[in-house]
């Protein structure tokens, strides 16, 4: 795997639907290039999880917002041990449970709870040289100028079987659902879903992960070589 690139300065934006490959992808670039790496997904989940421990009904938005704007986010983000703390409180597993999943869209739908999410977000990004960052609106809203833009996405049956078995689910149900947060992530209103008009696409059905890293790390090479 080529991994020529060390740039004093590297942004690189990696957005997509869940199940194509973003978060352990996004790993290891952040390693090749000896940068960081930041999962906002799981943010927003850290988010949710205090919502629902705070009792706040999802469908009151600005009970949401006072949730988010009050809550302590610790975001590590150490591309080898990623992890998650709100109030103290370190959720790395309960932010993939069911209870987060199902409620995570409807939190990320809020605009003032993205708008506060996206001002930490270029924080951290400010915060550090080289950081790969991942999503589902680095491109479009928080990175805008990242050096690399790069939208994943896979066939609707391979990226089930990843999740499924990441998260031992039945694989149709887990189809389902993906087909759910699909439909909510690209349809609200406040930054959805979509690939940014010059962000690369990268199709990972056939890919497997080493043959991916390196075809970023190809791409990043290119641009830095300019």
């Amino acid at each position: 795997m080529a991994q020529e690139v060390r740039p004093e300065n590297c942004v690189v934006a990696v957005d997509g639907p869940s199940g194509s490959g973003k978060s352990t992808v996004s790993r290891r670039l952040a390693m090749a290039v000896d940068g960081v790496y930041l999962d906002t997904g799981a943010m927003y989940r850290t988010i949710t999880w205090a919502v629902l421990q705070a009792g706040a009904d999802l469908a009151d938005p600005d009970a949401i917002t006072k949730v988010a704007v009050e809550t302590e986010l610790s975001i590590g983000t150490d591309p080898r041990a990623p992890h998650f703390a709100a109030n103290g409180v370190r959720v790395d597993g309960p932010i993939r449970g069911p209870e987060v999943t199902l409620a995570v869209s409807a939190v990320a739908a809020v605009p003032a709870v993205r708008k506060h999410l996206v001002t930490l977000q270029q924080a951290i990004i400010d915060a550090h040289p080289r950081i790969v960052v991942e999503g589902r609106d680095i491109a479009t809203v928080v990175a805008p100028d990242a050096d690399l833009k790069v939208y994943l996405t896979a066939s609707a049956a391979a990226r089930a079987r990843r999740r499924s078995a990441e998260d031992a689910t039945d694989i149709a149900a887990t189809q389902a659902d993906l087909a759910r947060r699909d439909g909510l992530d690209s349809s609200r209103a406040a930054d959805p879903l979509r690939q940014a008009d010059d962000a690369v696409e990268v199709d990972t059905t056939g890919m497997g992960i080493d043959e991916v890293v390196a075809y970023l790390l190809g791409l990043l090479n290119s641009k830095v070589r300019r």
